[in-house]
């Protein structure tokens, strides 16, 4: 009797760790949003047709739901499925659902087409987080939000998309370019800003066009972060937005990825809720 609490006191530090750790991951656990199926969970939305110089064909948009030019599928790697945008037409997928407080991962690459104005230019897309509002609303074709830009040589940058504001520490590299720095002045990034809405990422962790890269973008309260393949690429506070001439606290809303002119795959999209943002990726 004697030996056996001798043994359970050894083994009750184990237990109560387990315990925390199996219930912090069942408070946490891992959502699929794409169930390798089809488009369920999420709506598209296009915008008007572009000529080659991004001119608009017609002011009326191709909408909601409706994607005769099917930029927006289901394709087969490995026996796996994925999600193909062509990037034919200007628009995106976006959740039915709205998120704050998570930790969202996917993994995404570059395929091989570009097209208009884009063509022959670098390849791009975008995360679009808390995307709020009217679909259209920034250049025909996308939602009010805060971007994680994903164009090659620039993923992990931030644009404010129609309206989103942040604030982010960064250096000022020329008139109109900002580079992320932890260490750097507070300027607020919008498209109504002096400084523009483009903050650029601080560093790099892309792989060469055509590899797959992992996406982890983080945002608890006001606050986000944007990671490459593990590495932070920036830290953003205060997230806002503007309308009608008043900022207000913009910290909800749909998720929205972007079809920019150019190839992209998307796979492994997962989001969890999180209490706060690991403290490590704030330094």
């Amino acid at each position: 009797m004697k030996e056996y609490k001798w043994i359970m006191f050894l083994l009750l530090p184990c237990i109560v760790t387990l315990g925390l750790t199996n219930q912090y991951y069942k408070k946490n656990e891992w959502k699929p949003l794409f169930n390798g199926k089809d488009f369920s969970g999420w709506d598209t939305y296009l915008a008007p047709p572009l000529d080659d110089k991004g001119k608009e064909l017609s002011n009326i948009p191709v909408g909601l739901n409706n994607d005769p030019n099917h930029v927006f599928s289901i394709a087969n790697e490995g026996g796996k499925k994925i999600i193909r945008i062509s990037g034919q037409d200007w628009g995106g997928i976006s959740t039915i659902e709205e998120y704050d407080n998570f930790h969202l991962q996917l993994m995404f690459k570059w395929g091989s087409l570009t097209w208009g104005q884009k063509k022959g230019k670098k390849k791009d897309s975008g995360l679009l987080y808390f995307a709020v509002g009217k679909h259209g609303a920034d250049y025909g074709a996308w939602m009010r939000s805060q971007e994680f830009q994903l164009q090659e040589g620039d993923c992990g940058d931030y644009w404010g998309v129609a309206g989103g504001m942040e604030d982010i520490r960064a250096m000022k590299k020329s008139d109109s370019e900002f580079v992320y720095n932890s260490a750097g002045q507070l300027y607020t990034f919008s498209a109504t800003s002096n400084v523009g809405r483009r903050c650029i990422k601080g560093s790099d962790a892309e792989k060469p066009s055509g590899e797959w890269n992992m996406l982890d973008l983080y945002c608890h309260g006001d606050t986000s972060v944007h990671v490459i393949n593990g590495k932070v690429m920036m830290v953003l506070t205060h997230s806002q937005q503007m309308d009608n001439g008043q900022a207000h606290p913009l910290a909800k809303g749909k998720l929205q990825i972007q079809s920019e002119g150019a190839e992209v795959y998307y796979k492994d999209i997962r989001i969890r809720s999180i209490d706060a943002i690991p403290a490590g990726l704030l330094k």
